[in-house]
């Protein structure tokens, strides 16, 4: 398999998911602007025309290029296992330099930054099997200012979903227009501390408007969404009717003692691409 090729694929991917905004996405966008008025109105006038320049001028939609996650699922026959994380390392660094991508990796020990976003843990990667002989990558580029308003809560049990839904609302009323409201917000629950984190953070790989296969869950979506959109943060935090585009939930068996929550908050600039890695070295980006 030739490794050139495939940095080349990852690299079409990574310019796809700063420069181009999922139509699932754009559509919430729209939908929000037709209902808000006023300064919520004109918010999001300015975003869906962002959107549009941004794709007509292949650049990045923000000034904040953010963190690059990618969550990985390979094949279990796939030939060339080996090479993926050296091509996902380039295909970085070279994105860094071609779209370009402003430099976000700092040693949080001497404030270095390396000028590429590769570091120590840096760009971080999810790694998953199933069976077949292909494999899927998605990526998520996440600035600063949703990724701040992250939160981590260790319930007790007998908090119940009751508390879950408290910690969710109380998490997003502390963050008001920071996150750059409308925003997507993915809950983990169960698990463990670092797991349900990274749940949150994989909710938000599911496209806006889509609900979660258990309907107790997909239940829970929809209250969320509702008691969310009833806080009047709106767009940017200006007020207005629509603070959230949408929520999603995944869930993990929890320890009979602990009940964690995590709240990973995506801004509205909801940023994410796929692209699927044949078993002889062919690759489509979605």
């Amino acid at each position: 398999m030739d490794q050139k090729n495939l940095e080349t694929g990852l690299l079409q991917m990574i310019l796809k998911a700063e420069t181009e905004i999922p139509p699932d996405v754009i559509a919430a966008l729209k939908r929000a602007y037709l209902i808000e008025t006023g300064a919520a109105k004109l918010q999001l006038e300015a975003m869906l025309a962002n959107v549009e320049m941004a794709k007509k001028k292949r650049c990045p939609m923000c000034q904040d290029t953010g963190i690059l996650t990618f969550f990985v699922t390979i094949g279990t026959d796939f030939p060339a296992t080996g090479l993926l994380k050296q091509a996902i390392e380039h295909a970085v660094a070279r994105a860094t330099l071609e779209i370009p991508l402003r430099p976000n990796t700092v040693d949080p020990m001497t404030s270095t930054n390396h000028g590429d976003n590769l570091g120590s843990y840096l760009p971080h990667i999810l790694w998953d099997f199933e069976p077949g002989d292909a494999v899927q990558i998605m990526t998520l580029p996440k600035g600063s200012g949703s990724e701040n308003m992250s939160a981590l809560g260790m319930l007790s049990p007998s908090s119940g979903l009751e508390g879950v839904r408290k910690f969710v609302i109380d998490t997003v009323k502390k963050a008001g227009g920071r996150p750059c409201p409308p925003i997507v917000v993915g809950v983990g629950i169960g698990g463990s501390a670092d797991l349900v984190m990274n749940l949150g953070k994989r909710a938000l790989l599911r496209p806006v408007g889509t609900r979660h296969a258990d309907s107790l869950i997909a239940t829970l979506e929809d209250e969320l969404l509702e008691l969310i959109n009833k806080t009047g943060i709106g767009p940017m935090g200006l007020g207005g009717k629509v603070t959230a585009l949408d929520v999603h939930v995944e869930v993990a068996h929890r320890h009979p003692a602990s009940l964690p929550v995590g709240v990973v908050i995506q801004c509205w600039a909801d940023r994410r691409a796929s692209m699927v890695v044949h078993k002889y070295g062919t690759w489509e980006v979605k």
